[in-house]
């Protein structure tokens, strides 16, 4: 039997936040779902430059989206960059499975705000209907960004790095795992896209890691 899904709530511009293990942001209030860096097509663009990769990627992220918005029923969705990963993404086969997704959720708002990726591979298709801004991108108390930086009067929610940490045990074993990152006033989600790799964010002071491991998340005080 599946254990069920634990997020974890903290709060973020006098909001209460989830952050969910399917490694994206509820604001319940809202009834907003962030996302960032699905990248969806990488794998195609690497097998387009003869690299063998495996396939089934851009249906398992579709997938994930499904789930979580039948178990959310968010209003909208912000997908803060980087959506598609390059032109040579912009295959037949990936566009007839995202306009099959949107078709499903035709009534959901979609945003994207665009990332250095996007700028490569171009803007969605139109049959999308997404909503295109660029960073920041002021949502309530939030700045909506894919690179990671300081604003003036918002919070800043930020993708781009892909962040993951790394747990140690008493021997020399250890874990990494993908994670959200606070830092001040922004915090950085992990790529929601299951291809996308990761980059190691080190501790240091006022830096706080909530790892997402198996069905949850947890806040790490020891990485603090």
């Amino acid at each position: 039997m599946t254990s069920p899904l634990a997020a974890c709530r903290i709060e973020l511009a006098g909001e209460t936040i989830e952050l969910l293990p399917e490694r994206a942001l509820w604001w319940p209030a809202a009834r907003v779902l962030f996302a960032a860096d699905l990248h969806l097509g990488k794998a195609a663009t690497y097998r387009a430059l003869g690299q063998p990769v495996p396939g089934g990627t851009t249906q398992e992220n579709l997938a994930r989206l499904d789930r979580l918005i039948e178990r959310l029923t968010p209003r909208e969705v912000v997908f803060l960059g980087d959506f598609l990963h390059a032109a040579q993404a912009r295959t037949a086969t990936l566009l007839a499975a995202v306009e099959a997704w949107r078709d499903r959720h035709a009534a959901l708002a979609c945003t994207l705000v665009r990332g250095n990726h996007d700028s490569r591979a171009g803007d969605p298709p139109a049959a999308l209907r997404f909503q295109l801004v660029d960073e920041p991108h002021r949502f309530g108390p939030f700045a909506a960004c894919h690179h990671p930086q300081r604003h003036p009067t918002h919070f800043v929610l930020a993708g781009h790095l892909h962040p993951a940490c790394r747990l140690h045990g008493r021997g020399r074993d250890s874990l990494r795992m993908p994670c959200f990152v606070r830092e001040g006033e922004q915090l950085i989600l992990p790529a929601f896209g299951e291809f996308t790799g990761g980059w190691q964010v080190e501790p240091a002071p006022g830096r706080r890691f909530y790892a997402v491991g198996g069905n949850g998340v947890w806040a790490l005080p020891g990485l603090a």
